[in-house]
C-alpha cells in the first residue's frame, strides 16, 4: 500500500514540473512573440499599403497611356477617316473616363463599392488591386501624400470630357458625310490644343503620384527598421543570458558524444585496449583473428611486440603512434588507412580509429579499433578492372581507350611527337554471328583479340570499342611503322582460320590508320577521323588499310556529301518526296474568296518512314541539291493542282504558296522551267504564290527582283517568308515586288507574353498596311494569339493551332479555324459555304 502511494505521489508531482517548465519557456519567449506579432502587423499593413500605392502608380500609367492613345488615334481618324481608328479611340478614351467615374463614386459620402470596382476594372486596373485602390482612396485621399495627386487627376477631367465629345462629334461628321475641309482643320487644331493642355496635367499627375509613392515607402521602411532594431536589441539581451548555460551543456554533450563514437566504432571491429604503459590489456575475437594471436598469450606484452603500423602510401613504419595516443592525441575517427604488420611479417590493409582513455582526467590507456580492408580493396580492384576492361576479351574498353587517347593528345601539347591511331572492323563477323550464334561470335572475338595483341609492342594500347570493332593507340610511332604494323595486323587476322562446329570461315579486317601530331584535336575529332578512314577501307573493297592524316576535314566532308547526295538523288529517282498542305485562314472581312494553303515538301526513307525537313533541307542547300528539289516541287504541285481542277474537286483553292530556295531564283533557267510547267499543266499563274525567305532575297536583291518581276508579269504572286528576322532596314520593300509579308514565327509565338514581340508584330503589320501588302502570321498555336492578331489587323493566320500540315489529297474543309475557336469573319464564312 505504501509502495502504491509512493508511485502515485511520484506520478502526481511530475505534472507541476511540466507545467512549470512550460511557463518558464513562455516567460523566456513572450517578448519575442510580442515583437514578432507587432512586426508582422506593421509589415502586413505596410505591404498592403505599398501594394495599393503600386496599384495607383500602375493605374496612372494606364490612365496616361489611355489619354495619349486617344489623342493619337483621334489624330489618325481626323487624317484618314478610317472607322477602325475611331474604334481604337473609343477603346483608349474609355480608360480615363472609367477612372473618372470610379473617382466620382469613391468621393461620395456613401460608397457605391460595386460601381467603383467595375469602373476601376474598366479603367485597366487589375481586379486583384481594386480593394486596395478603394481602401487607400477612402482613407488617405486627404493626406498630403495623395491629396496633391488626386487634385492633378481631377484637373484633367474637363479636358478628357472635351476630348471624348470632340471624338463623338468627328464620328457624326464622318458618318453623315458633313466633314468639310474646314471642319477637319478645326478638329485637328482642337486635338492639338487639348493635347497641349492635357499633357502638363498628366505629367503633374504622374510626378505627384510618384512623390507620394516614394514618401509613403520611406515612411513605412523607417517604421519597419525601428521595430526590427528593437527586436535585435531584445534578442541580444536574451541571447547573452543563455550563452553561458549553453556552453556548459555543449561541453558535456561533446564528451558524451566522443565516448559514444568510440563505443559504436568498436562493434564488430577488431578492438585493442592498452594500459598506461602501452601493454595489451584487452582484445576481442576480431582482434585475435586479425593479429593471429591469442588474447591469453598476448596480454601484458608491449603493443609494439605484437604488431606494427606502416604507411600504405610510403611503406614507412610509424613507431610513435602509441606514444602519441598515451600523450593524449587521438585518431579522431577519420578512418586513416594503414598497413598492419603482423609478427609473421604479413601485411593487412586496415583503417584505424584510436583514442586515449581517461580516468580522473589522466590518461589511463588507449583504445584502438581496426577495420580489415582486405575484402574491400580486392572488391575495389575488381571494380576498377571491370570499369576499364572488356569482360569478353580482357582488352581495354572504350572508356579506358578514350582516356588513354586523351592523355596522349594532352602530351602532344607538352612535347611534340607522332602517334598512330587505328580503327579495326571485322568484315565477316555478322555472318559468323548470324549463322552460328553469339557463342561463336564471342569465341571469334577472343581469338582475334589474341592474334592482334601478339603483333603489338608492349606499350601499345589495344581496346575493344564495341561489337566487332577494335582500337589501337601506338605512341611514338612514325607513319612507316604504323603502316607496317597495320599490314601485319591485317595479315594476322586474314591467316586466322576460324572453325565452328566443323564449318570454316575466312576472316578479314578493314583498318583505318591516322597519324596524331596535332595537339589541338579533340578525342571526338580523332575518333571520327579514324572511323571515316576505316569506312573508306570498307568502301574500297574491305580487307585493306586506309592511311589518313588526322584533321583531314575534306575526307569527312566527302563522306557526308556522298551520303546525302546519294540519298536525295535516290529519293528523286524513286519519287519518295511527297507534298503536304497547311491551311492559311483569313482573319479580316476584306480578304479574297477561296482557300489559301501552303504546300510543304516532305521526304520518306526507303522503309517509308517520314524524315523531318530539318534533317535533309540544310544538307540539300549545303550541297546544291535544292534546285532539283524545287523543280520537283513545282512540277508535282502543278500536276496535282491540274488533276484536282479536272476532277472538279469541291472547295475552291484561290492561293497555293510554294517555298523556293535562294539557289533557285538565282538560277537563270528556273523562270523558263516554271513557265514551261504552267503551259504544260494549264493552271492559272494567279493561283501560285512563291515564298522566298527575307534573308535569301536580300542576299542577292537584284536577282530576286528580276526573278519576281519576270513571274509577276505572268500573274504569279510572291510572299516574303520569315519577315523581320535579323533585318535592320526595310528600304528594299520599296522595290521588291512582293504581295505578302509573312511575319517571322519567332515574334508570333510569344507575343502574348513578350511586349517586344507584340510590338514587332504590330510594326510589321503597319509596314504591310503602308506598303499595301497583306500580312500572314506563322506559328499561331492558340486561340488567344489568333484573337490578338485579328485585333492588330493581321490579314491571315497559319500554325498548328489553325491546322496541321496534311497530305495534299486530303479534302480541305473550312472547319479548322471554327473548331479552333477563332471567330471567322461573316463574309468569309459565307464564301466558304458557297465554295
Amino acid at each position: 500500500m505504501a509502495k502504491r502511494e509512493r508511485v502515485r505521489f511520484a506520478g502526481h508531482v511530475r505534472k507541476p514540473g511540466n507545467i512549470r517548465s512550460k511557463f518558464q519557456l513562455l516567460g523566456l519567449l513572450w517578448p519575442f512573440i510580442v515583437v514578432v506579432l507587432i512586426q508582422t502587423i506593421i509589415a502586413g499593413v505596410s505591404l498592403y499599403t505599398l501594394s495599393a500605392v503600386r496599384a495607383y502608380v500602375a493605374g496612372e500609367s494606364a490612365w496616361t497611356k489611355g489619354q495619349k492613345d486617344a489623342i493619337y488615334y483621334l489624330t489618325l481618324y481626323a487624317n484618314t477617316a478610317e472607322p477602325h481608328y475611331f474604334e481604337r479611340f473609343r477603346h483608349a478614351i474609355a480608360i480615363p473616363l472609367a477612372d473618372r467615374e470610379a473617382r466620382r463614386l469613391m468621393e461620395q459620402p456613401v460608397l457605391d463599392y460595386d460601381g467603383a470596382a467595375r469602373a476601376l476594372q474598366l479603367g485597366g486596373n487589375n481586379p486583384d488591386d481594386v480593394d486596395g485602390l478603394i481602401w487607400l482612396f477612402r482613407n488617405f485621399r486627404s493626406v498630403p501624400y495623395l491629396a496633391n495627386a488626386v487634385q492633378r487627376w481631377t484637373d484633367a477631367d474637363p479636358k478628357i470630357l472635351e476630348l471624348a465629345a470632340l471624338g463623338e462629334a468627328m464620328n457624326v461628321g464622318f458618318t453623315t458625310g458633313s466633314a468639310s475641309p474646314a471642319k477637319l482643320d478645326v478638329w485637328r487644331r482642337s486635338i492639338g490644343r487639348i493635347n497641349d493642355q492635357i499633357a502638363p496635367l498628366a505629367q503633374a499627375f504622374s510626378q505627384s503620384l510618384g512623390r507620394g509613392s516614394r514618401d509613403i515607402t520611406a515612411l513605412l521602411l523607417a517604421l519597419n527598421v525601428v521595430v526590427a532594431f528593437g527586436l535585435i536589441l531584445l534578442a541580444i539581451r536574451r541571447t547573452s543570458n543563455l550563452i553561458g548555460q549553453r556552453r556548459a551543456v555543449q561541453e558535456a554533450l561533446n564528451a558524451e558524444r566522443k565516448r559514444a563514437q568510440v563505443t559504436l566504432a568498436s562493434i564488430g571491429q577488431a578492438v585493442v585496449a592498452t594500459d598506461a604503459d602501452g601493454r595489451l590489456d584487452y582484445m576481442n575475437g576480431a582482434a585475435e583473428r586479425l593479429l593471429g594471436l591469442q588474447s591469453a598469450d598476448a596480454k601484458g606484452k608491449p603493443l609494439d611486440d605484437l604488431f606494427r603500423l606502416a604507411s600504405e602510401e610510403t611503406g614507412e613504419e610509424d613507431s610513435a603512434y602509441l606514444a602519441r595516443l598515451l600523450a593524449g592525441e587521438a585518431f579522431d575517427g577519420n578512418g586513416l588507412t594503414q598497413r598492419l604488420v603482423r609478427q609473421d611479417q604479413s601485411r593487412i590493409a586496415v583503417s584505424l580509429v584510436a583514442a586515449p582513455l581517461y580516468v580522473d582526467q589522466r590518461v589511463a590507456g588507449a583504445v584502438l579499433v581496426f577495420h580489415d580492408r582486405t575484402t574491400e580493396q580486392e572488391f575495389l580492384a575488381q571494380l576498377s578492372w571491370h570499369a576499364t576492361h572488356d569482360t569478353l576479351t580482357s582488352l581495354a574498353n572504350r572508356r579506358e581507350f578514350e582516356s588513354r587517347l586523351g592523355a596522349s593528345l594532352a602530351g602532344l601539347a607538352k612535347r611534340p611527337a607522332t602517334h598512330a591511331l587505328m580503327y579495326l572492323d571485322l568484315d565477316q563477323f555478322k555472318i559468323v554471328n548470324d549463322t552460328c550464334g553469339h557463342a561463336a561470335g564471342d569465341e571469334l572475338l577472343r581469338k582475334v583479340s589474341t592474334a592482334l595483341r601478339q603483333q603489338l609492342r608492349p606499350g601499345d594500347v589495344l581496346a575493344r570499342l564495341g561489337g566487332d570493332e577494335f582500337g589501337i593507340l601506338m605512341e611514338n610511332c612514325p607513319a612507316e611503322l604504323a603502316a607496317t604494323t597495320a599490314e601485319t595486323l591485317r595479315k594476322a587476322v586474314e591467316e586466322l582460320h576460324f572453325v565452328w562446329n566443323g564449318r570454316a570461315f575466312n576472316i578479314s579486317v578493314s583498318i583505318g590508320v591516322v597519324g596524331l601530331t596535332d595537339a589541338s584535336m579533340t578525342i571526338e575529332e580523332t575518333l571520327r577521323s579514324v572511323d571515316v578512314a576505316c569506312y573508306m577501307a570498307k568502301e574500297n573493297g574491305r580487307n585493306r588499310i586506309q592511311l589518313q592524316q588526322v584533321g583531314d576535314i575534306e575526307l569527312e566532308q566527302r563522306m557526308g556529301e556522298m551520303a546525302w547526295v546519294q540519298r536525295l538523288r535516290e529519293a528523286l529517282e524513286q519519287n519518295r518526296f511527297c507534298i503536304h498542305a497547311q491551311e492559311i485562314v483569313p482573319l479580316q472581312d476584306d480578304t479574297p474568296a477561296g482557300a489559301h494553303v501552303e504546300l510543304l515538301v516532305r521526304l520518306t526513307d526507303a522503309d517509308g518512314n517520314m524524315i523531318a525537313p530539318g534533317a535533309f533541307i540544310p544538307a540539300a542547300e549545303r550541297y546544291g541539291l535544292m534546285p532539283l528539289v524545287d523543280r520537283w516541287m513545282v512540277r508535282s504541285a502543278f500536276e496535282m493542282l491540274a488533276l484536282r481542277d479536272r476532277a472538279g474537286t469541291d472547295g475552291a483553292i484561290a492561293t497555293c504558296a510554294i517555298n523556293l530556295s535562294g539557289a533557285s531564283f538565282g538560277d537563270d533557267s528556273f523562270v523558263d522551267y516554271v513557265l514551261e510547267q504552267f503551259e504544260r499543266t494549264d493552271i492559272a499563274p494567279s493561283l501560285i504564290c512563291f515564298e522566298v525567305t527575307e534573308t535569301s532575297a536580300i542576299a542577292d536583291l537584284d536577282r530576286a527582283t528580276h526573278f519576281m518581276t519576270a513571274l509577276r508579269a505572268h500573274g504569279c504572286r510572291f510572299s516574303l517568308d520569315d519577315f523581320g528576322a535579323g533585318m535592320s532596314s526595310f528600304n528594299y520593300l520599296k522595290t521588291l515586288p512582293v504581295d505578302y509579308l509573312k511575319i517571322d514565327g519567332g515574334f508570333v509565338k510569344d507575343m502574348l507574353a513578350d511586349r517586344i514581340d507584340r510590338a514587332m508584330v504590330e510594326m510589321i503589320q503597319h509596314i504591310g498596311e503602308v506598303t499595301g501588302k497583306r500580312t500572314i502570321a506563322e506559328f499561331v498555336e492558340s486561340r488567344e494569339i489568333a484573337v490578338a492578331l485579328r485585333t492588330i489587323g493581321v490579314d491571315y493566320a497559319q500554325g498548328f493551332g489553325i491546322a496541321r500540315p496534311r497530305p495534299f489529297d486530303v479534302h480541305f474543309r473550312a472547319t479548322a479555324s471554327l473548331d479552333f475557336g477563332v471567330e471567322i469573319p461573316a463574309a468569309t464564312r459565307s464564301r466558304r459555304a458557297a465554295g
